[in-house]
């Protein structure tokens, strides 16, 4: 075990990267790499480090048949619905929206535990959850009308944000039941075979020929940091801390997505954006108080 303190690090690290991830990504997307063969490269390069990590640490320990089926859903929510749909939605919408509607996560973390393993919802945590949505819903319904992103990019990041949630929830038992690498492995192996059919057409239309050294260390730093070191930090801190926990951090990552989109991109703030964001924050506040953490017995 990894202890709490470092596992409480592992998840700020992770988020911090995830914030960052924001604007670098977009650096070559969608106008070097489209959306959907910038995952399927991400994934290939992941699946193979997580491979050889696996190889070497945990190579002779058996999966469970019944698991298989398991590991299948968590690259399905965890991999491949998750990533498609944030990178196709971020290449079409601002990264100030996109990270505040990822900021709903935790709010989805709480509906699914409630739905997958029983977390009980009190009338004040369906009041956060109604707070939530309805900031996520705001910034949706207005961001055509303001300017400030695309109908189409906002819900694909908000149904990236449930997937996440999904695999927050589903895959803590499997993070105590195997060894990290063995997980990671396999989930991202399904989401790989998942992904193939979605970005390999996009991603034969990729001229290399044309990068300059700043496309090469954004696709360098959305391969190794953002897909093989941040999915490695997250599930680390699944290890010793609660799903609901972790998705806590996820507030993080409009502080840091808003300065550095702001310095890079030169993304400026709109009211509509703040207020959305004090709607998402408060409900988000409501079903973390220490009183509505209580599991059914």
């Amino acid at each position: 075990m990894i202890g709490k303190r470092k596992a409480h690090l592992a998840t700020f690290s992770a988020n911090l990267i995830y914030g960052a991830n924001f604007s670098i990504a977009k650096l070559v997307m969608p106008e070097m790499i489209k959306p959907s063969g910038f995952i399927l490269l991400r994934v290939f390069f992941a699946t193979i480090l997580f491979w050889i990590m696996k190889f070497f640490t945990a190579k002779n320990q058996q999966i469970e048949r019944k698991d298989m089926f398991r590991f299948f859903l968590l690259g399905l929510f965890g991999v491949a619905i998750n990533q498609l749909l944030f990178f196709n939605g971020l290449a079409r919408t601002s990264n100030i929206n996109a990270a505040l509607i990822m900021t709903s996560n935790p709010v989805m973390v709480l509906v699914f535990a409630a739905l997958l393993v029983g977390e009980r919802i009190t009338f004040q945590r369906i009041g956060g959850i109604a707070l939530g949505i309805t900031g996520a819903a705001l910034l949706i319904l207005m961001s055509n009308v303001r300017g400030i992103g695309s109908f189409s990019g906002d819900l694909m990041i908000f149904t990236n944000a449930a997937s996440y949630a999904i695999f927050i929830v589903m895959v803590k038992p499997m993070m105590q039941k195997y060894n990290t690498w063995v997980v990671l492995g396999w989930t991202f192996f399904f989401g790989l075979l998942i992904v193939i059919p979605f970005g390999y057409s996009d991603l034969s239309l990729i001229n290399w020929s044309t990068f300059e050294p700043i496309h090469w260390m954004a696709v360098v730093f959305v391969i190794f940091f953002t897909t093989f070191l941040a999915y490695l930090l997250n599930t680390l801190g699944l290890k010793e801390l609660s799903p609901a926990v972790v998705s806590y951090y996820i507030y993080l990552q409009p502080i840091f997505a808003t300065a550095i989109s702001m310095a890079i991109h030169h993304e400026s703030l709109q009211w509509i954006q703040i207020l959305a964001c004090f709607l998402i924050f408060a409900g988000v506040w409501l079903v973390t108080q220490p009183t509505f953490v209580r599991t059914k017995s």
